[in-house]
């Protein structure tokens, strides 16, 4: 075999196969190619094409690299020190607690502040989980008024809790 010649009629397709499967020009993973073939180049059968035997091994070289470049990833990202940092504590501090508690006033008293309509609506579908139609059956009247009332509670209370939002 004169490698000189497998080189220049092969190169196209190697990097073609290479930029295919890694999503990148890698001219290091292009070498390696070319080592495998010059130290395999005995285990070569003439029973299929040289040229599907080299993108064989190129192929098999692309799938190994992404493989090994996954697991350095994985490694890297689960480094002692990146799992202490990324470790948030979950609970909450005084302030938390002083600050939700606010907000949560702020919200039962915007509800109170609704039309009994808008706020009995809203109370159905948003706090207590009914869906539209369930909604308009418990109201007896239509979907559509119940889509309506949603839509103008909604828009109510975000405007009086704009400093929430």
């Amino acid at each position: 075999m004169n490698f000189d010649e497998i080189i220049k009629t092969n190169k196209n397709n190697i990097q073609n196969i290479i930029k295919l499967i890694t999503r990148s020009e890698n001219e290091d993973l292009e070498q390696e190619v070319y080592i495998k073939l010059w130290k395999n180049a005995d285990k070569y059968e003439e029973r299929g094409s040289l040229k599907s035997w080299i993108g064989t091994i190129a192929k098999n070289t692309s799938k190994d690299y992404l493989k090994s470049a996954v697991v350095r990833y994985e490694n890297d990202s689960t480094s002692d020190e990146y799992v202490v940092t990324s470790i948030k504590d979950k609970k909450a501090t005084p302030e938390d607690n002083v600050v939700a508690l606010e907000r949560r006033k702020k919200i039962i008293k915007a509800i109170d502040g609704l039309k009994p309509k808008l706020k009995e609506t809203i109370m159905l579908c948003e706090i207590q989980g009914f869906t539209y139609e369930e909604a308009a059956k418990k109201l007896k009247c239509p979907i559509g008024t119940v889509k309506s009332r949603i839509y103008n509670a909604k828009k109510e209370l975000a405007e009086v809790l704009s400093d929430l939002l």
